[in-house]
């Protein structure tokens, strides 16, 4: 018994330091801020994983169709759970959780490079 509540443990710990996760909250930023972000790690890790609480899961659903519908993401996995989260006076409250994952699309990099053009144009008619 005792191994199998260490290799929980251990999940746990692995679970939390994902690097490729982005933890999306709907009061804290907006919702352009986590597709850019998640644009980001794509960049980076070839793939990302959009988590959120509660309230938040509408926030993170839209990052995932925004990055869809316009081309830069698959779908590769959606998980959805019920946590146990204690509130200020210590009780149990359960919340909904979702967890997205997303993988680049063959044409991700075409994609942001022509964003990034489009930036710079926009940047220099601005200056102009």
């Amino acid at each position: 018994m005792e191994a199998i509540t260490e290799g929980v443990n251990k999940m746990n710990i692995a679970e939390t330091l994902k690097k490729n996760r982005i933890q999306v909250s709907n009061t804290k930023k907006p919702l352009f801020f986590y597709v850019n972000l998640a644009k980001r790690y794509m960049q980076q890790y070839a793939e990302v994983e959009l988590s959120a609480l509660g309230m938040a899961i509408a926030t993170v659903v839209s990052v995932a169709e925004i990055l869809k519908n316009n081309g830069f993401a698959i779908e590769r996995k959606i998980k959805t759970s019920t946590v146990e989260i204690k509130d200020e006076r210590v009780r149990p409250i359960q919340k909904a959780k979702i967890e997205i994952t997303l993988g680049k699309t063959e044409n991700f990099d075409e994609l942001m490079a022509k964003s990034a053009q489009e930036r710079e144009a926009a940047d220099a008619e601005a200056q102009s």
